[in-house]
């Protein structure tokens, strides 16, 4: 997003925290359903997204433009959000939308967390990505861009229902949909970093042979901890083609210090000389 843009979904971002800390979980919820139902207006709707956008038009009239289409739809606290929203400033049409979908997911987050799920609900959606990326066939029929996104939401949700928390759930389903305009998978790590970063931790995403003990687990994540200044969430994959040694990636910071690698690089040592 561009300067103006991050201003307005700051201000808005700041307006859900408020309402979200008043209305409780079950609540926040709802709200996150229907400002994401309001993106996907916004999405069908190209001519809404320009006016609502319009820089040529006052903020006000924009945040009753929306008022008048939405009173009486949704409730009270998304109405007053949504005004918010679109009261912003935007540097183009598609940054508006990105806000409104980014709110939408920043709300079921707020709502794990005012449930205490919400660390589950980060290890959930890592462990739904590993699935589904351990798996071809599934992997290629939730990413086929040619199938409708409500048969793959479909999919998901039969997949997850009962078995994840609600907020993985509907997560799972925004990823399907593209979250930022991202394939499913990065759209899913885009969600997981989220939800860390709502609980002041960073993602280290780390590849190993074997799984990691408890202990080693901890270690590490207190090790990190010290190099980066916070706290630090271990996602682990599990690859035996490693062979041994682990793969750690924080940020752009990448150390690879596997077998594998090991064994590559004196291959290319060798195949040099």
């Amino acid at each position: 997003m561009q300067a103006a843009s991050r201003e307005s979904y700051t201000a808005a971002r700041a307006a859900l925290e408020e309402s979200a800390r008043a209305a409780g979980a079950a609540a926040t919820a709802v709200t996150a359903d229907e400002v994401l139902a309001f993106a996907a207006l916004l999405d069908r709707e190209p001519r809404l997204r320009r006016a609502l956008s319009d820089p040529s038009r006052p903020g006000d009239q924009r945040g009753e433009l929306v008022r008048s289409l939405l009173s009486g739809k949704v409730g009270q606290a998304s109405l007053d959000l949504l005004v918010v929203l679109a009261s912003g400033r935007w540097s183009a049409a598609s940054e508006l939308l990105d806000a409104a979908e980014r709110l939408g997911a920043d709300a079921l987050l707020a709502s794990a967390d005012q449930a205490g799920d919400l660390a589950e609900v980060e290890d959930e959606l890592f462990r739904f990505g590993q699935i589904v990326a351990g798996d071809p066939a599934l992997a290629g029929a939730i990413g086929d861009f040619t199938v409708p996104a409500s048969r793959r939401i479909e999919l998901v949700h039969g997949l997850l229902a009962g078995k994840a928390k609600p907020s993985t759930v509907r997560l799972a389903e925004l990823a399907v949909g593209g979250f930022g305009g991202r394939s499913f998978a990065n759209a899913l790590t885009r969600l997981v970093e989220m939800a860390a970063e709502r609980r002041e931790a960073q993602v280290a995403y780390v590849t190993v042979a074997k799984p990691l003990t408890d202990a080693e687990e901890s270690r590490l994540a207190s090790s990190l901890s010290g190099i980066y200044g916070r706290t630090i969430s271990i996602k682990v994959t599990v690859d035996p083609t490693v062979l041994g040694g682990l793969c750690v990636k924080v940020g752009s910071d990448l150390y690879d210090g596997t077998v594998a690698k090991r064994l590559a690089a004196v291959r290319n040592a060798l195949v040099g000389k």
